[in-house]
């Protein structure tokens, strides 16, 4: 339920989110979630949201040190002053948001977050607006991303990144049994809660499949096909450089270059350039240090591979 409300001052600004809005508006009211159709997702022309939008503003809400900083958008931690609870805010720019046509994605974003309900998935609570900035109040995950907890030891013991990925893998099964594919699994969108358990974050690369089980409004889908190259350079798997259909199985990809480098502190494929990196990925050019146990090595190999029915197999031997 991203609906503008009210504008600023200035004429380019009304005028602004005037366009924003036609382009942005989802309707929010009690009706049910409609029935399916559609080529990729449940479709409907409205229904109620759980996170509701609320008409509060940035001055509500006392900040404090950002989590994290992305293309459209930052997080930053947010204590509500009259409640005193602390969300993980992720601020979005309006104006850079339609400049580069992520609109979709946003939505998007937004719909998915609102239907996804498991303890390894961060929860959205509650979005409101601005004249310049979207907002979203998510789950706040005090023990920071993952990465800052692989960079600060340099690596993991192997107990803890076989604790960390079968969190993982349980989120993903759920995220894949709602038929989306994440499409950014890496180890700076794991969160960690105060009592050390894995939140996915940042679902806004997410790919609702033929057979998902999320609603998706008419005008909340994205435009891009599924073999469109989505996600981070060092974690997508060759078929994605090949423009190959998105699978499941990119996720799996994925997990394993984020479980090498918990074990190594580095990505597998790791490299001067980005070119380079799409080479070894493409080549399949993978060097374990001689520290990595046979099971480590095993399980890691399993994962980084094209085949999709090998890939799912992985699931079972964490």
């Amino acid at each position: 339920m991203l609906a503008l409300v009210g504008g600023g001052a200035a004429a380019t600004n009304i005028n602004m989110e005037k366009d924003f809005d036609s382009k942005l508006r989802i309707q929010d009211n009690n009706s049910s979630h409609g029935g399916g159709g559609g080529n990729f997702a449940q479709r409907s022309k409205s229904f109620a949201f759980r996170a509701p939008q609320e008409s509060f503003t940035i001055q509500d809400f006392e900040l404090g040190k950002i989590y994290g900083v992305g293309s459209y958008s930052k997080v930053v931690r947010a204590k509500k002053k009259d409640t005193g609870i602390v969300y993980a805010l992720k601020i979005m720019d309006k104006k850079f948001i339609t400049k580069e046509n992520k609109i979709a994605y946003v939505k998007l974003e937004r719909i998915v977050l609102d239907q996804l309900d498991h303890p390894g998935v961060v929860r959205l609570y509650f979005t409101f607006q601005d004249s310049f900035s979207l907002y979203m109040a998510l789950e706040s995950c005090e023990g920071g991303e993952l990465f800052d907890q692989i960079t600060r030891k340099g690596r993991l013991l192997e107990d803890e990144a076989r604790f960390y990925a079968a969190e993982v893998v349980d989120a993903l099964e759920y995220i894949h049994n709602m038929g989306l594919i994440h499409r950014d699994i890496k180890p700076e969108n794991l969160l960690l809660n105060a009592e050390g358990h894995i939140k996915i974050a940042d679902f806004g690369s997410v790919k609702p499949m033929q057979d998902s089980r999320i609603t998706v409004l008419p005008n909340a889908a994205s435009d891009d096909k599924a073999c469109t190259f989505v996600g981070t350079a060092a974690y997508v798997p060759p078929e994605v450089l090949n423009s190959s259909p998105a699978t499941f199985g990119n996720d799996l990809w994925a997990l394993g270059c984020t479980l090498y480098q918990m074990l190594s502190g580095t990505s597998p494929f790791k490299d001067a350039s980005e070119w380079l990196i799409f080479q070894r990925i493409i080549a399949r050019d993978i060097r374990f240090p001689n520290y990595f146990s046979e099971s480590a090595r095993d399980l890691i190999d399993r994962l980084l591979v094209s085949n999709i029915l090998t890939a799912f197999i992985s699931f079972n031997i964490l």
